[in-house]
């Protein structure tokens, strides 16, 4: 059972990535704390298997929080979650040791995906040894990249999710599916269908519209009472 420190200092968010990840089989979370202080404190006491670590945390930046933990000796693996875009971000999570970079807000089936690939890295080097020759480490480094398969649907695409996702943010009051799909050049159909895909996975919610006679109209918007699990911040 790989062990979980949540570092998050939204509370609803926080409890959202903890229920996220006791739904992956094989992971168990151990704590959730909502600064970089008080993660350190807890790791060099107990060191998890592994950190979800959101970088903007209100006493320092996650990154930081990464090059003190490998100063106090503890080796646990991150995975940043965080809506941290900058490249040079990216650049330095990797020089401080981060196995995979999960952009705000996401999907259970993005995250699901991440540790799916970390769990399958852990299990190519468990144990004492050595590795056969170059190729063995090639194939476990690249287990960490895997992208075969896809954290959405069958028949949705990761552009267009993320278009669908930019249209709402812009929004904040919400879109119907025709406007969301006429504005990134889909049908209203397709665009539902991602629409209804945020819906399920807790990212937007069904907003009704009453206006004149009829049946209301349904906008979507992301979900402000759900943690910030959709696609990229």
């Amino acid at each position: 059972m790989i062990s979980v420190l949540i570092v998050e200092d939204e509370e609803i968010t926080a409890e959202g990535n903890r229920l996220f990840v006791e739904r992956v089989p094989g992971f168990r979370v151990v704590g959730v704390t909502r600064s970089g202080g008080e993660a350190l404190r807890v790791l060099r006491k107990q060191p998890a298997d592994l950190v979800l670590l959101d970088f903007y945390l209100p006493d320092m930046h996650g990154l930081d929080v990464c090059r003190a933990m490998r100063a106090a000796g503890v080796l646990s693996d991150v995975i940043a979650v965080t809506s941290a875009r900058d490249l040079s971000v990216v650049r330095s999570a990797v020089s401080v040791g981060v196995v995979q970079y999960l952009l705000k807000p996401f999907t259970f089936a993005a995250l699901q995906e991440k540790l799916r690939l970390y769990a399958s890295f852990r299990s190519s080097v468990d144990g004492a040894g050595e590795v056969s020759g170059q190729g063995e480490v090639d194939r476990a480094l690249a287990l960490l990249r895997d992208t075969a398969k896809s954290p959405l649907p069958k028949g949705m695409t990761q552009a267009t999710m993320e278009a669908v996702v930019r249209e709402l943010r812009g929004s904040p009051e919400g879109m119907p599916a025709q406007a969301v799909g006429s504005a990134i050049g889909v049908s209203r159909v397709t665009a539902r269908r991602y629409l209804e895909h945020l819906v399920e996975t807790g990212t937007a919610a069904r907003v009704p519209q009453y206006g004149g006679v009829g049946r209301p109209e349904l906008l979507y918007r992301l979900a402000s009472a759900t943690p910030d699990h959709g696609l990229p911040d």
